[in-house]
């Protein structure tokens, strides 16, 4: 891996699950990784996009992994996830540390229109969403990029900075694992 790599050892029991191991953030976050971090998330609605570009209802509606989301569910929960990651930004740089809303992402994918919309819907959504973050997150100050929230499941404070590596490795993460599935299907 690079010096810039920000993710963690492959584990052989959860490769299905996590293809690219977990989220670790580098002690020192230097102006190349956050580049890089902001670039993925640039391209990552573009990826998604062409990944599954011309891909049939019983590919969409295809687990990526046993008892794991569809690929369906995958993308509407990107769309979900990446636009309450947005509104969490919005909120640290407008409060002093606030305790962020969470949700349950799971319960998300088992709604209705997590399970059966049509994928153009977040894929729009998704286009849009990271055009106005990555147009917010371009313009941050470093004074802005330490700001933090914390997460009321965790109690956890989070930096804004990591969490532009957190995300960009989310959406790598779910990128992954249609691109996995795809691969191991043949498609």
């Amino acid at each position: 891996m690079s010096k810039n790599a920000s993710f963690g050892p492959l584990d052989p029991e959860t490769q299905l699950k996590y293809p690219l191991g977990t989220f670790r953030c580098p002690e020192v976050i230097n102006d190349d990784i956050l580049h890089n971090w902001i670039d993925a998330i640039t391209i990552l609605p573009a990826q998604v996009e062409r990944e599954i570009q011309g891909w049939a209802d019983h590919q969409l509606d295809t687990p990526y992994r046993p008892q794991g989301w569809t690929v369906r569910q995958v993308v509407h929960h990107l769309a979900d996830s990446h636009h309450n990651s947005y509104v969490r930004f919005k909120w640290a740089l407008t409060e002093e540390n606030p305790v962020i809303k969470a949700y349950d992402e799971k319960a998300w994918a088992e709604l209705f229109d997590g399970r059966m919309a049509p994928i153009s819907l977040s894929i729009q959504h998704l286009h849009g969403v990271h055009a106005k973050w990555v147009y917010l997150l371009r313009g941050l100050s470093g004074e802005q990029l330490v700001r933090t929230f914390i997460h009321p499941e965790t109690g956890e404070v989070q930096r804004l900075d990591e969490n532009i590596g957190r995300y960009a490795w989310h959406g790598k993460h779910h990128l992954a694992h249609i691109q996995n599935l795809k691969a191991n299907m043949g498609w």
